[in-house]
């Protein structure tokens, strides 16, 4: 039976009117002295605390700018948490200069006991990230779409807070080892907060919550031992993996490099679950969300992170603060591939199945918005980590789908917040509060902040003229989907093919990128102890694809075994390659903004040339450094403190010597192992020499990435430089590159 929409609702298959109404209200009288939410007979008394006992009517102060929670303490005196001033902050009351502290020195206790309680739980996942503001711009209204209100307008802006992070490891833990990345987006509209909490990765490695505590188990340091920490290499995880073939595909992309970015800048981002779209007729689409990065979709090679891990544990949290710290605002567009019940027919995969992506070929990504983050937290602890990203925040024109991955998500943030911030009033919390107002009857809880006034907290009522009261239709209202079927555990039939869209994502990636995923299975491998384990991940691999399978095998010194049996007789789906899903699809337009290069001075080097090169790269924003053995007057940075791999590019000026430090030698050589581009003018070219750098690739072209030139033509050089540094790394130097 057709189904006809009214007033935001539907009428079901019996005929009955589905429909939502705002609720009864009144509004204050005019004349009317008392406020029905009136508390008290005494509330025009006023005081410095109280205030004049007259807010606004309607008004919630708590959902008001952060301006009302920073606080500043230039030129104020120290004081106890009760204001009372502290006359000696260096020495605990004691009965004689040398006699026991005494009891009474409530300003220690004070101190001591909340130094003692400063550290809250950490996140069981993604208990490491970094974080900033920003905004969010609508590049059209999308109206015909969804009622969301960040779409609402072309050019509207909404604020956003945006949380990076790595997933397996603690809050200790570094930022460039192998993993997921969170990319969590806090929507700040006038219509409440939205959280769009996604991964860098479209696809996950399981399909049902009911699995998500195993595989975080089995992930997570072993139990026995604490070992290894924020590593997948070890034998739990593997033993999951080769006992669930639906992480196949999550395989593929956890072994590329999109698992070691080279910056949260240069990742993408997706919402990774279908979601629905629903507009002010209540007539709804599909709809995956896709973050990509202006600067380009860059990444690590793994001897760099792995070493980037003992140079800068940091590394990541350090480049997006000196990013937005020097202006070099990060940006991602954000695109939308929109389809219909019509078109989910007819995909050889189940759309709710987490595993799987809608590959661009299928349904385009439309760009819809830009988004800029252009401020760092003021506080690292109050801001970054006491934010609470929940899947279930969603605002009128958002809606979910039926993923049984995301069904679970709905229900374990909000109870993790709950138990990492406190209690039920995390959502007062500064940096969690909506900028639109909050008003509603919850009360009471540990930490409340809010000073509900009168003597109602239920809904209906009269006493308090209906309010808060029901929106109606102007509310979030559920897309009224058909629902059929007995209660049963288990999963779709297209839920189980396991292998086709792994297949699809290997035949996507450059011969590089398929190079690096062989590897990162070899060492990953490598790693486990357990034969077996490693028998059954090959017997896994055996069904994506015969060169992956061989050359894993190969490199662990095995034989290919039988394929896996498949879990469905359905015949594997042939996709055509999608070459979206190459990093090296989304160079960027940022040219070599933000990128690190390295100038190496010594004694005899020509200051005035080093000077030269080193305006030019910061007039296209690049970030130059000049590096040496000592720091001083020309010296910026040690080679100590500042290893080749914290560097995209290195630079020898004129008369550098051909030193026979091997710190310097080093240096280079890692610059060309990682793909680095090499720069030397006049003199420098010995150090070059002198390190063994060859001039050319493998195959005998000349190197792109390897520069030498004439003193005099540093700047036509310098261009030449720049060129090979947008393009990130000289990836050709991979192909049985030459020892150095």
């Amino acid at each position: 039976m057709a189904k006809r929409k009214t007033n935001g609702g539907a009428e079901d298959s019996a005929g009955s009117i589905l429909s939502t109404v705002a609720g009864p209200s009144v509004p204050p009288h005019p004349t009317r002295l008392e406020p029905p939410a009136t508390g008290t007979s005494t509330e025009t008394v006023a005081s410095p605390k109280v205030g004049d006992g007259q807010p606004a009517i309607g008004e919630n102060a708590l959902n008001r700018p952060l301006d009302r929670v920073r606080v500043d303490d230039s030129a104020r005196e120290l004081t106890t948490n009760q204001a009372v001033p502290v006359a000696d902050n260096q020495n605990s009351l004691k009965a004689g200069l040398r006699g026991p502290t005494l009891m009474e020195d409530f300003i220690l206790r004070e101190k001591i006991t909340h130094f003692d309680h400063e550290r809250i739980p950490e996140r069981v996942v993604h208990a490491r990230g970094s974080a900033a503001h920003g905004y969010f711009e609508s590049y059209e209204d999308l109206g015909d779409l969804t009622r969301a209100a960040p779409f609402t307008a072309a050019g509207k802006r909404t604020p956003v807070f945006v949380r990076f992070s790595t997933v397996a490891g603690e809050r200790g833990s570094a930022d460039t080892v192998r993993d997921v990345r969170g990319f969590a987006v806090k929507f700040y509209t006038d219509k409440g907060n939205w959280d769009l909490v996604g991964n860098n990765m479209p696809v996950f490695f399981i399909q049902d919550a009911m699995k998500f505590p195993d595989l975080i188990h089995a992930v997570k340091p072993e139990p026995h031992n604490g070992m290894p920490q924020a590593a997948s290499a070890h034998d739990t995880f593997w033993d999951f993996a080769s006992l669930s073939p639906e992480i196949a595909h999550m395989l593929l992309w956890h072994t590329s490099d999109r698992a070691i970015p080279r910056s949260y800048r240069m990742m993408q981002g997706f919402g990774v679950h279908t979601f629905r779209l629903v507009n002010a007729q209540g007539v709804s689409v599909f709809c995956k969300f896709h973050w990509s990065p202006m600067a380009g979709t860059h990444s690590l090679v793994w001897d760099e992170a792995a070493r980037i891990t003992g140079a800068d544990p940091d590394f990541h949290r350090r480049d997006l603060w000196e990013a937005i710290d020097s202006g070099q605002f990060p940006e991602w567009e954000l695109g939308l591939q929109i389809f219909t019940e019509d078109q989910v027919a007819k995909f050889p995969f189940d759309i709710l199945d987490p595993t799987k992506i809608v590959p661009e070929e299928m349904v385009a990504v439309r760009t819809v918005g830009k988004m800029v983050l252009n401020r760092n937290p003021d506080n690292f602890f109050a801001e970054t980590e006491q934010v609470a990203f929940c899947a279930a925040h969603v605002v009128p024109g958002v809606d979910f789908s039926d993923d049984p991955l995301l069904q679970g998500r709905l229900h374990s943030y909000i109870d993790t917040q709950i138990s990492r911030l406190g209690g039920a009033n995390f959502h007062e919390i500064p940096i969690n509060t909506p900028v639109a107002q909050m008003h509603n009857n919850q009360r009471d809880g540990m930490h409340r902040q809010a000073i509900n006034r009168g003597r109602v907290n239920y809904e209906p009522n009269s006493l308090a003229g209906g309010c808060p009261f029901q929106a109606g239709a102007r509310g979030f209202v559920s897309f009224p989907e058909p629902q059929h079927g007995s209660k049963v555990r288990g999963k779709p039939e297209l839920f189980a093919d396991h292998y086709s869209q792994a297949r699809l994502f290997w035949i996507s990636q450059s011969l590089t990128e398929q190079r690096h995923i062989i590897a990162a299975f070899r060492f990953e491998l490598t790693r486990v102890q357990t034969p077996a384990v490693r028998q059954r991940v090959l017997a896994l691999l055996a069904n994506i694809d015969e060169v992956l399978v061989a050359s894993v095998a190969e490199g662990l010194g095995m034989s290919v075994p039988p394929p896996l049996p498949p879990a469905t007789d359905r015949p594997p789906y042939d996709y055509p390659p999608s070459p979206g899903l190459s990093l090296f699809a989304r160079p960027g337009s940022m040219g070599i903004r933000t990128r690190r290069v390295a100038l190496l001075v010594g004694a005899n080097t020509d200051l005035a040339q080093a000077r030269s090169l080193y305006a030019s790269l910061l007039d296209d924003g690049a970030v130059p450094r000049l590096i040496g053995e000592r720091i001083g007057p020309v010296v910026e940075i040690s080679l100590e403190t500042a290893p080749s791999v914290l560097w995209d590019g290195v630079i020898v000026p004129d008369a550098m010597p051909a030193v026979g430090d091997v710190t310097v030698f080093e240096f280079l050589k890692l610059q060309y192992r990682h793909g680095k581009p090499l720069l030397a003018l006049g003199n420098g070219a010995e150090l070059l020499k002198a390190a063994r750098i060859p001039h050319t690739l493998p195959h005998g072209v000349p190197d792109p990435g390897v520069i030498v030139a004439a003193a005099v033509d540093a700047m036509e050089a310098l261009a030449s430089v720049k060129a090979v540094l947008a393009q990130h790394r000289v990836y050709a130097r991979e192909t049985d590159p030459p020892r150095v």
